[in-house]
């Protein structure tokens, strides 16, 4: 059956994006001294502003500004103080919601209805619960003490999300913070430096300073910070840990994954399907924890694959701001390149690929739903993150072969179980090499919950008051 949409466009009148924007450092935007670059939308490859670019000298004077600010104002003010400034962000966030999830669907590609029902509220939610948090540290178990200056480096899938888990925990302990932006998304991360203003946080307290690479590893390699706090591929995150070595940084990385959604022949097969839906073309595939192996047990494989099929012929691409659209834009070229090339060697490999029949958009970065059937674990497709809209499948007979081939892997973030035994729940849990694993459901957050990997999915946890430890020096580190 076709349903026809007529177009539901958000207005972007409510944005108002400026045609540059400088570095926010100690409560102002000023001019970066390095060079700019451009960052466009993925949708339809428009340039939406200049963003400077800041250089070693930028990244010396945002740390310097932090350092003073926790020394002089945050470091020393009472956690009940601190709540205040956390809960009148948290409440701006929810007022200019509207503004910030459109901003965030231009400049990152996603659907409106994702970042206006999931990003915005959830990020808000983070400052809330850790506004909660600025006064009861002392109950946390890690110490009521704020290591100092926090570098924060966040990817461009989840921009104003990332954002929100690294700043607010990181204040609610007392810590000043120097973050960077992915270069491909900075609007919401300098909208946030707005609100920032907008709640008279001191000069200082949050320190915004836009760039790529270079000004990353300048940040978290810089002598006067305590933290670094970063979340990307797996293999900047190993730059990182080596660029840190033989530092007393404390140091939380939160990397790549390749997560296997299971589903075994007692689970309710179209609930699983929504599942299995979410977990891996939800923000175009753009999520570390996405359940991009689904691993079915063979005496359903057929029957879960056609129901499949048929509710990923119902997925609707298309405009970001349009409130009808499923899957959105690739965030940038680059990585629609990549997805590309693993799909292909996913053919060369003999895997058998389906997608979407659709009509691709002429202008900006575009991949269809795809899947691919006849994965084993010897493909490359199967072993390595696409970071896409594709999923593998592959099948099983027992609960200990799934278990086997979901662990047969480097990376370890996250896992889906569905089953209709709670028993069968647990143990798989148990026995699953995985961060987080959801029973029945796929890709469900919340701020009290926390959050990260094992193996090459990185170390560290984020959210709940597990992300506190991260932030805060216990007595143990005080005394030495």
């Amino acid at each position: 059956m076709t349903f026809e949409y007529a177009p539901a466009p958000e207005s972007r009148s409510i944005v108002d994006i400026k045609a540059s924007y400088g570095l926010f450092i100690n409560g102002e935007f000023v001019d970066g001294r390095g060079t700019s670059f451009k960052t466009i939308s993925p949708s339809t490859e428009e340039v939406l502003s200049e963003i400077a670019e800041a250089d070693e000298a930028d990244v010396d004077l945002a740390v310097k500004a932090a350092r003073r600010a926790h020394a002089r104002v945050w470091g020393r003010m009472p956690g009940r103080e601190r709540a205040k400034y956390l809960y009148r962000i948290a409440r701006i966030i929810q007022e200019r919601g509207r503004e910030l999830a459109v901003l965030e669907s231009i400049d990152n590609g996603k659907p409106i209805k994702e970042s206006r029902d999931v990003d915005v509220p959830v990020a808000a939610a983070h400052f809330f619960y850790y506004a909660g948090w600025a006064d009861k540290l002392e109950y946390a178990g890690y110490g009521d003490r704020s290591l100092g200056v926090a570098a924060q480096v966040i990817p461009w899938n989840f921009p104003l999300l990332m954002l929100a888990w690294k700043i607010a925990p990181a204040l609610a302990a007392g810590n000043t913070v120097v973050l960077k932006p992915a270069e491909t998304t900075p609007l919401t991360a300098l909208l946030f430096a707005e609100i920032c203003q907008q709640a008279d946080l001191p000069p200082g307290v949050v320190n915004i300073i836009t760039g790529a690479g270079a000004t990353g590893q300048a940040l978290v390699s810089h002598t006067d910070v305590d933290k670094v706090a970063f979340t990307g591929s797996t293999e900047v995150g190993k730059a990182i840990a080596r660029a840190v070595a033989g530092t007393d940084k404390k140091v939380t990385l939160e990397l790549g994954g390749k997560a296997a959604n299971i589903v075994f022949d007692d689970a309710p097969i179209d609930q699983a399907v929504e599942g299995i839906v979410d977990g891996i073309f939800f923000n175009q595939g753009h999520v570390c924890c996405a359940g991009s192996r689904l691993l079915v047990q063979e005496s359903v494989a057929d029957d879960v694959l056609e129901r499949l099929k048929r509710r990923m012929s119902t997925l609707r691409m298309g405009d970001p701001l349009d409130k009808n659209t499923d899957i959105g834009a690739i965030n940038s070229g680059e990585q629609l390149k990549r997805i590309r090339e693993l799909s292909e060697v996913g053919d060369a490999e003999g895997a058998e690929r389906w997608e979407v029949a659709c009509d691709l958009p002429t202008k900006g970065f575009w991949f269809p739903p795809t899947l691919f059937t006849g994965v084993t674990q010897a493909h490359r497709i199967a072993r390595e993150e696409v970071f896409g809209p594709v999923l593998s499948v592959l099948t099983f007979r027992t609960p200990a072969e799934a278990v086997e081939k979901a662990n047969n892997t480097p990376y370890g973030l996250s896992a889906g179980v569905w089953t209709d035994k709670g028993s069968l729940i647990l143990k798989m849990a148990s026995q699953l090499r995985a961060g987080v694993v959801w029973a029945n459901t796929f890709n469900k957050f919340d701020p009290t919950s926390p959050f990260g990997g094992y193996k090459e999915s990185g170390y560290g946890r984020e959210g709940g008051r597990h992300g506190l430890e991260g932030y805060l020096r216990t007595p143990h580190e005080s005394a030495r």
